[in-house]
């Protein structure tokens, strides 16, 4: 699965496609192949949601982003104005409008490269004056706004022109407002307008001056100028009776064309054109379906049905207009038959998680929904990576929360928008819903777009469920009882969802206010529950749901009516909660976070502003064995507090960018933190043990380790299949020990080396490391060197990896400076594994025998060809004919003949040709050091006799050089040559100590 993509480009730059998607949450990705593999290039900026990207025509290295998505849905993100890149897209610049908060459409002038246009639609939830059409003839050094609406809730929906005609230009303005239980789609400055000298000045295109618009008022206006005849001109007007218009005049008169129900559906979602370069009756309108015309737009039919759906923006190559991209809410597709099939590239991870839980299995597995994505099941590691295919839909819809059924782990719960809520089957996938109903009187029940489940951690298969009152079920959802009053604010003004839309009618799940937003029982107490509402209540029962305190009164600096985000209760102290109040609804995008230690009766505001924490808040959670150690989830990113909450620092490991971070948990076996991104996909970070570690005293030390969780073997699994390059595979779990030490400082002079130690002190290996200030994380491949291998015609994939050392505690030593530190390190067995510590020995004592003999056959193999190699060279210096030189050539064929039995000759290129002892013994390594556990009787057997059969060819060797070289080497003194020497095995030993290394690992990973 993927994510939304909310506008994308594409520009033949020096015979190769580059495109270029911006994902409405997850960044600008850049291919450099035609989209079969992406990149991304804006990780570094502070925003992540992307409204707009243009490439100047004239200049391809010159990319403009504007970020803040303008398809204005309920869960959108926000921007910070307009970037441009002149690398193509390895860096970036912020150049203003700061305060649009989304950005729509850019053009470029193709004639001059510094004139640029920008659409900013501007604030969703509040006015705004940074808003309308703006324009810079310095390439961005400075703005001008060129057309304003009439009041500060107007800003900017579309621009359109025609590179033959590019001071033309066509905006339409929308007059629009979002509140958290309505949407306004359209109002008095919604309207067309024209500019043909280049936005100086505009005309407003109105029923009465241009004949065949529809009546006013209007709402959201999709424009479009055909690329081959400027003259032809489409906009799709959302108004009481919404259609597309066609004009072949440049906008003087208009004909209503296709009015049909995808045509004048959710305009305020779906309000885009484009026209076919080549052909001015060619066009596609982005809807619930990919629709496309090929008669002017008379009519039009869906191209895209094996797609997602939910079609925001296309382009087409001009060179080929057969080649089509777009982009949608699951994802980005290919077309190269003009948009009649398509193609689905798996390779952007760019899915909008709303929540995510985990599971107990090991691996673990990862459960979580997706924003207009279903809900899925995937694997936290398998082998050969996490790819698409190990991800399982198990439930429809938007999907919010998903839970394994602690009863039975071959169900899950996972609820859909508006309260869907189902038990499904992970085997058979039969899906029961179980969403309690209204009762008698009542006309619904209302759940939020966002409705929380909440599972007991008190009573095993109890299930919490909210609407304006909290259900719970103990019996799988076959009943619910209600356990409390309505407990938001009942305003029957924010009740009124019927008459959502503006414009057009639009009611969905989106608008339901007045609920019940999110459920915290205490795991220390069962009838300790916390609840919070959309509307600004947080509620609280000591008894189990008989009654119930409201103490909102008790929370100040938070103005009226927040949203509860979140409300968590402490794992180590009934009295203490969390609750994260959010107010970007209101149009306030800064963060509140609040503890109680009473139950509520008074409330503490965290200092987040004071640490820099930027984004309104999502998530507020405790670590599960340190409650000093927070973990906020916000909008533009994670923050992490060590000390209760009282200072905050930025999480940015392994480049994680500031993406939303809507949900997270700690898997308490393996203390990773998953993180649910509503952009990124799951990212995971590896053993969080060390930030427990982070206590005063030890970041007033110079330098320490922080002990971290013992080690453990992970088996050697085969699995996973390729998908190919346009699929993207997450990583899995490291299968190397995890060192992490603290610095006070930067570690700038002298050397900083690990290293490891056995338990008798002796050397085992050095780790590369890391010299930041803060947390370094090294990683150990556990593994010894690997054998050195006789070159030959052929490949051994077998012998490249190294022996695993034994399970045991080892020691890891620090030396920075002239000061030494240590620690111990645990490493152990998989627990999952059959065998025992006394086969491993079996196995480690085989597999480093087998290891020995293969560096000792390489000794043998080189000192064989040095004495070939030498016997050669002597022969080149003496002249033709010479007894001598007959010796040395027979000498040499016969040492070369010798080394035939040992390595192949032949060529047969990498896994072909000849077989020889070199071949036996790297398969045999390999089998052996492939598996952790006692060898079967036939390896053993198989070892000692390649040994024997190696040393029968090495006596044979020994025989050549005994009986040969002193005769040959008096001969060579005698005309002053330098003799043939047979390096010893010790000297070989030395000259190749310390080579090969096993490579480091990640730490932290994305799996979607």
């Amino acid at each position: 699965m993927s994510g939304r993509i909310a506008a994308l480009t594409a520009v033949n730059d020096g015979g190769r496609l580059t495109v270029y998607v911006g994902a409405a949450s997850g960044g600008v990705w850049k291919s450099i192949n035609g989209g079969t593999t992406f990149k991304p290039v804006f990780d570094k900026e502070d925003v992540q949601s992307i409204g707009a990207v243009a490439v100047d025509p004239s200049n391809p290295k010159i990319v403009w982003v504007g970020t803040g998505e303008a398809w204005t849905r309920n869960s959108v993100s926000v921007g910070d104005g307009i970037y441009k890149s002149t690398d193509g897209g390895e860096n970036w610049t912020n150049v203003g409008l700061k305060d649009s908060e989304r950005i729509s459409k850019i053009l470029v002038d193709p004639r001059d490269g510094n004139t640029v246009y920008a659409c900013a639609t501007g604030h969703l939830w509040d006015d705004s004056a940074e808003r309308g059409v703006y324009r810079t003839t310095d390439g961005g050094q400075s703005w001008r706004k060129v057309l304003a609406g009439p009041n500060p809730a107007t800003g900017c929906a579309l621009l359109a022109m025609s590179a033959q005609e590019p001071r033309t230009i066509y905006a339409s303005l929308w007059d629009f407002r979002r509140q958290g239980w309505t949407f306004r789609s359209g109002g008095p400055g919604s309207g067309l307008y024209k500019s043909a000298d280049g936005g100086e000045h505009w005309t407003e295109l109105t029923p009465a001056a241009n004949k065949g618009l529809p009546d006013k008022p209007y709402g959201r206006i999709a424009v479009a100028v055909a690329p081959s005849k400027p003259q032809v001109v489409y906009a799709m007007i959302e108004s009481q009776k919404s259609a597309l218009f066609r004009s072949d005049d440049g906008g003087r008169g208009w004909t209503k064309l296709d009015a049909s129900q995808y045509m004048v559906w959710r305009p305020f979602y779906f309000a885009n054109l484009i026209v076919d370069p080549k052909d001015p009756n060619k066009l596609f309108k982005p809807d619930g379906p990919l629709l496309v015309s090929v008669n002017g737009g008379r009519s039009f039919s869906s191209s895209a049905d094996a797609a997602h759906g939910d079609f925001h923006d296309v382009w087409i190559d001009p060179a080929n207009p057969n080649l089509v991209y777009t982009g949608d809410d699951g994802g980005f597709w290919r077309s190269t038959d003009g948009g009649t099939r398509w193609e689905h590239l798996m390779n952007l991870p760019v899915s909008q998680f709303y929540h995510v839980s985990v599971d107990g299995a090991d691996p673990y597995r990862v459960y979580g929904g997706l924003q207009d994505n279903s809900s899925w099941v995937g694997d936290s590691s398998y082998p050969g990576g996490v790819s698409n295919s190990r991800w399982e839909n198990v439930y429809g819809g938007d999907g919010f929360w998903v839970f394994e059924d602690p009863t039975d782990p071959a169900y899950v719960y996972a609820e859909a928008q508006g309260g869907e809520i189902g038990r499904i089957n992970r085997f058979t996938h039969e899906i029961r819903s179980i969403k309690p109903y209204a009762q008698y009187g009542e006309k619904k029940l209302r759940f939020n777009w966002n409705t929380p489940i909440h599972m007991s951690a008190n009573e095993k298969g109890t299930i919490y469920l909210g609407a304006q009152f909290l259900f719970r079920s103990r019996d799988h959802g076959q009943s619910w009882e209600r356990i409390s009053p309505d407990l938001s604010t009942n305003d029957p003004e924010k009740q009124k969802q019927e008459e959502s839309g503006g414009v057009t009618v639009d009611n969905s799940a989106a608008e339901m206010h007045t609920t019940i937003y999110s459920i915290s029982e205490s795991p220390k107490n069962g009838q300790l529950v916390w609840v919070g509402t959309d509307d600004g209540n947080v509620q609280l029962t000591r008894d189990g749901g008989k009654t119930w305190t409201s103490v909102i009164g008790n929370v100040s600096g938070v103005g009226k009516n927040p949203w509860v985000s979140w409300v968590e209760a402490s794992r180590f102290d009934e009295a203490v909660a969390y609750a994260a109040f959010d107010r970007h609804t209101y149009g306030d995008m800064k963060p509140y976070c609040y503890k109680t230690a009473d139950y509520g009766k008074t409330w503490t505001a965290l200092p987040l502003p004071d640490s820099g924490v930027r984004g309104y808040a999502h998530v507020v959670r405790e670590d599960t064995q340190d409650p000093r150690l927070l973990f906020l989830g916000t909008e533009f990113g994670l923050w992490i507090s060590v000390d209760g909450g009282q200072h905050w620092a930025q999480y940015k490991g392994s480049g994680f960018p500031a993406v939303a971070v809507r949900d997270l948990g700690v898997q308490p076996r393996e203390s990773d933190l998953v993180l649910a991104t509503h952009g990124r996909g799951i990212w995971i970070i590896d053993d969080i043990s060390p930030l427990r570690a982070l206590t005063p005293e030890l970041m007033g030390q110079t330098a320490a380790f922080i002990a971290s969780r013992p080690a453990v073997q992970y088996m050697d699994t085969f699995g996973g299949w390729p998908e190919g390059d346009a699929s993207y595979n997450g990583p899995g779990r490291p299968r190397e020990a995890l060192i992490t030490y603290y610095q006070r400082s930067r570690h700038i002079f002298g050397d900083l080396k690990v290293e490891v130690l056995d338990a008798a002190g002796k050397f085992v290996d050095t780790v590369p490391s890391g010299k930041r200030r803060g947390l370094n994380r090294a990683t150990w491949s556990m593994r010894l060197r690997p054998p050195r291998v006789p070159p030959a015609a052929s490949a051994i994939f077998g012998a490249a990896i190294g022996p695993r050392v034994l399970p045991g505690t080892y020691t890891v030593k620090m030396t920075k400076g002239d000061q030494v530190y240590t620690t111990k390190l645990d490493v152990v067995l998989d627990p999952r594994a059959k065998y025992t510590v006394e086969d491993r020995k079996a196995q480690f004592d085989l597999v480093s025998r087998l290891s020995q003999m293969l560096n000792h056959m390489s000794w043998a193999v080189d000192a064989i060809i040095g004495v070939r190699d030498q016997a050669s060279d002597r022969t080149s210096k003496l002249g033709k004919g010479e007894t001598l030189a007959g010796q040395l050539t027979s000498l040499a064929q016969a040492a070369d003949a010798i080394r035939a039995k040992i390595v192949a000759t032949r060529e047969g290129g990498m896994i072909t040709g000849e077989e020889r002892l070199r071949e036996y013994l790297g398969g045999l390594y390999g089998d052996v050091n492939g598996y952790d556990g006692r060898p079967t009787a036939s390896q053993a057997a198989r070892a000692e006799a390649l040994a024997r059969e190696l040393e029968d060819v090495i006596r044979e060797f020994n025989q050549l050089t005994a009986q040969r070289l002193p005769a040959v080497n008096r001969g060579l003194a005698a005309k002053h040559l330098e003799p043939v020497r047979v390096v010893s095995e010790a000297d070989w030993q030395t000259r190749n100590a310390g080579e090969g290394a096993p490579p480091p690992a990640q730490s932290e990973r994305r799996i979607d």
